[in-house]
């Protein structure tokens, strides 16, 4: 089993910064990749930003230019840079793992979730 624990939410201001952090811990042999997704009311869940085990990375459209993910990989933990934050990102935000475990076989794990408000 694998747990991924998230922290650095809160309540900021439109323009003010929040860093997200993950760290996941467990049955890892080697994580493929992490990501954050989020979620706000009566919206589905969606792609933030994600980054694979060979660095690359993916954004969605509306936050490229603000949010940077980063991996630290020797913690297993992935971050979020949330730069010049909008009233329209306020979300529960998710972190998400693929993970290979010592068996060799993948999983698939979401973190706990974490609110952002971004107030106007």
């Amino acid at each position: 089993q694998v747990q991924l624990v998230e922290s650095g939410g809160g309540l900021v201001q439109a323009g003010g910064s929040l860093r997200l952090s993950c760290a996941a811990s467990g049955n890892i042999f080697t994580i493929n990749a992490m990501g954050w997704y989020r979620q706000a009311p009566g919206k589905q869940r969606e792609l933030v930003a994600a980054v694979t085990s060979g660095g690359s990375t993916n954004y969605a459209d509306s936050v490229k230019g603000r949010f940077t993910i980063s991996r630290d990989s020797a913690k297993n933990t992935v971050y979020l840079q949330m730069n010049s934050l909008k009233p329209e990102d306020t979300a529960v935000y998710y972190c998400n793992a693929d993970v290979r475990s010592r068996s060799r076989s993948y999983n698939n794990y979401w973190g706990q979730g974490t609110q952002v408000t971004v107030s106007s």
